[in-house]
């Protein structure tokens, strides 16, 4: 087969309608064989004859979309100075945007023999049990396609898995279930249109692997955060083949939520592979240049640094890491169309040398990079390393999942002690993380419940984790869930019971979405979705896992959708800039006053109280600072949204006149009616002043005309 020079920009491989450029990086490599598969498995091998700075590259005229290839990479062995190469194993394309099958665990996929020392080289050829690279075609009708461009402040994520939420969906087709198509189906996109929300956040969709650890306990790898392939679509989730269908899947996919003005968010996980430590795998990066993609240690260059609990990270000082890891993202955003990311572990990202660096390289590409800094991005602000906890600290046009808002909300509503100026601060926007570095509230994803941990109706039904099925007797997973079972562990037929697990899922919905900031709801939480007290269901493909539509809390459904239509028409719960906590100018009303149930303003002595578990809050509508979409000044009714987490109700005191009124009574989460958007026609109106009941484990709204 004759190959011609070819071009070492774009890496991968790239078709142009004649034929098909690869080029591969590995400064270690000394040859690298080309290795293409016709449709009867048969492998030839082309030396790339070519190589520019450290890429190799070549064209093959007449290859198109299609086409399997793989790469075997020649150079050193010597793991103990970190170099493992090892041309018996076929490599997959780290730029492949196409991948075809999954790896078949035998003990030739890894450089070593099982069993026997690491540091020796294994000759088993490992072609035969690994997937292949595919060529794809780039071509696809976007059409009209336009990005939603949905502002921050008006955004509303939902946490959702692809297969999860479309696996039994009865309005599906069935060869569409657990598939991007059933994902992008009409029934799907109704039911998200329906809820309110504004964005999906998919769980990871680059292309990952099911470890043999886990197949061999007849388990997969659910959550998919073990990827292998940061430019392909996983191709388990095509209803229509594996040879690039994949990609044209997944861009329909997206065409049909951009239509119904839903924005698309991927879970990236650009911090470590699924090659795992020394003893792992070889299936791409550790074979093609091993010391330039992954973190070694200094002195012992065998072993891996390992700041996501996986076995090794990547290697963010290597400029043809960082190169990877941009060209993915741009690639993503240009052809995939999607609108944002969330990165896994981002504080793994910053690292320099040891410690987490907030102006680390990778963040400043990404500030500079005219496409990706364009669109919406969100840290994960955590890693397992040493000093990784980093909320509040990422650079000013990040979001980050604000985990200390989870903490608190959970704390305050399980009745634990704790002072209230915490919990005043979270449901305000958290300004004392992010005021002062230039950012908005919109700066905090604010979240009760994501994949990792207890769905919403477990985290009201139990107080332990039951991850027996998992096969790790109940050791993983974390034991820290600031749960309350409301008086009986897991299934109940207690009435009493069950009426305080209802009522407490819909305080946690209300304080999420009535929150300054962007609300994250878990996918099934507004359904009642459990998973039987599995707190880490990442190996639970099944039933556990998936969404289960014939037992919807259609109820719980209801209030929730109501929930973010309150918010939708309300701007006062989503502004675009902080509170001042002073008074409006020629009125002596502040836009933000915080009361004790007497309706006296709190003092300092009141936050400190721990054991206080009632207050209230006044927000002026008349208070919106920054202007609308097109420079209008907003102007809302006024609302004051009552807490009580006591486990005793309790006699509120409604604010005096100059804080307006008479107050309508729109929402009660000790009731399961949704709120009332318009006129109350309950008749539930009540003068300033006015004394008020408020139920025991209860959050109350009121709304006043803004004069």
């Amino acid at each position: 087969m004759l190959i011609w020079p070819g071009r070492s920009y774009p890496l991968g491989a790239t078709y142009d309608g004649a034929g098909t450029n690869f080029a591969l990086f590995s400064e270690v490599g000394t040859r690298v064989e080309l290795c293409v598969f016709d449709n009867a498995g048969s492998e030839q091998h082309i030396d790339l004859p070519e190589r520019t700075g450290f890429v190799w590259h070549g064209y093959l005229p007449g290859i198109g979309p299609g086409q399997r290839y793989g790469y075997r990479v020649h150079g050193p062995w010597a793991p103990e100075q970190g170099q493992r190469c090892n041309p018996a194993k076929l490599l997959l394309d780290p730029y492949a945007k196409a991948i075809e099958g999954h790896p078949r665990w035998d003990e030739a996929v890894y450089p070593y023999r099982i069993g026997g020392d690491d540091l020796v080289a294994s000759e088993s050829d490992s072609a035969p049990f690994m997937p292949r690279c595919i060529v794809t075609n780039p071509f696809f009708d976007w059409s009209e396609d336009r990005a939603p461009h949905t502002p921050w402040h008006e955004t509303v994520v939902y946490e959702v898995h692809v297969k999860g939420f479309t696996e039994k969906h009865p309005d599906i087709p069935q060869e569409q279930r657990g598939r991007y198509a059933g994902l992008g189906s009409p029934a799907a996109i109704e039911y998200l249109k329906a809820l309110g929300v504004t964005a999906v956040e998919l769980l990871p969709v680059h292309q990952f692997v099911h470890s043999q650890r886990l197949l061999d306990a007849g388990l997969r790898n659910y959550w998919g955060y073990d990827s292998i392939g940061y430019f392909a679509p996983h191709n388990e989730y095509s209803s229509r083949g594996q040879r690039g269908e994949q990609v044209q899947e997944f861009k329909q996919l997206v065409k049909n939520l951009h239509r119904a003005e839903i924005e698309v968010f991927l879970d990236v996980v650009y911090n470590h592979t699924c090659e795992g430590n020394q003893l792992g795998p070889m299936l791409s990066f550790k074979g093609i240049d091993n010391q330039a993609y992954y973190r070694i240690k200094p002195d012992e260059p065998r072993y891996y640094m390992d700041y996501t609990g996986t076995g090794n990270s990547l290697n963010m000082r290597n400029p043809y890491v960082l190169q990877m890891l941009m060209d993915s993202l741009r690639y993503w955003v240009q052809e995939m169309h999607v609108d944002g990311f969330r990165f896994d572990l981002a504080a793994a990202l910053a690292r320099g040398l040891h410690e987490v660096d907030r102006l680390s390289a990778f963040f400043d590409l990404i500030q500079q990079d005219p496409v990706v800094s364009r669109v919406k991005l969100i840290a994960e602000p955590w890693d397992v390393g040493e000093g990784g906890y980093h909320v509040g600290n990422f650079p000013p046009e990040w979001s980050e999942w604000n985990g200390k808002y989870r903490d608190t909300v959970r704390d305050y509503w399980r009745g634990q002690d704790s002072k209230l100026g915490e919990f005043a601060y979270r449901f305000t926007g958290s300004s004392d993380l992010y005021a002062q570095t230039a950012r908005r509230p919109h700066a905090s994803i604010n979240f009760i419940t994501a994949h990792d941990g207890f769905t919403l109706r477990d985290l009201v039904s139990f107080n332990e984790k039951h991850n027996e099925a998992n096969g790790e007797e109940n050791r993983d997973g974390t034991a820290d869930n600031r749960s309350w079972n409301c008086g009986a562990e897991g299934e109940t037929q207690d009435a009493a019971v069950l009426k305080v697990r209802a009522q407490q899922q819909r305080n946690f919905l209300t304080t999420l979405l009535l929150s300054q900031g962007v609300p994250m709801i878990l996918a099934g939480d507004e359904m009642g979705h459990t998973q039987r007290g599995n707190n880490n269901a990442y190996c639970q493909d099944n039933d556990l896992a998936w969404l289960d539509w014939q037992h919807v809390d259609e109820t719980l459904l209801e209030f929730a959708r109501a929930l973010i239509r309150l918010r939708r028409e309300h701007p006062i719960f989503r502004r675009r800039g902080w509170f001042q906590g002073r008074e409006l100018h020629g009125t002596e009303v502040k836009d933000l006053v915080w009361f004790t149930p007497e309706a006296k303003e709190m003092s300092e002595e009141d936050w400190q109280a721990g054991f206080a578990k009632s207050l209230g809050v006044f927000l002026h509508g008349a208070a919106i600072q920054r202007p609308g979409e097109r420079g209008e000044q907003l102007k809302d009714d006024s609302f004051y949204v009552i807490f009580n987490a006591h486990h005793e109700p309790l006699p509120f005191t409604l604010p005096p006149q100059q804080f307006g009124g008479p107050w309508t009574r729109v929402l009660d989460t000790a009731s399961d009616a949704p709120p009332e958007l318009r006129q109350s026609r309950r008749g539930q109106v009540s003068e300033p002043g006015a004394q008020v009941e408020v139920r025991a484990r209860s959050m109350v709204v009121f709304r006043a005309p803004t004069s």
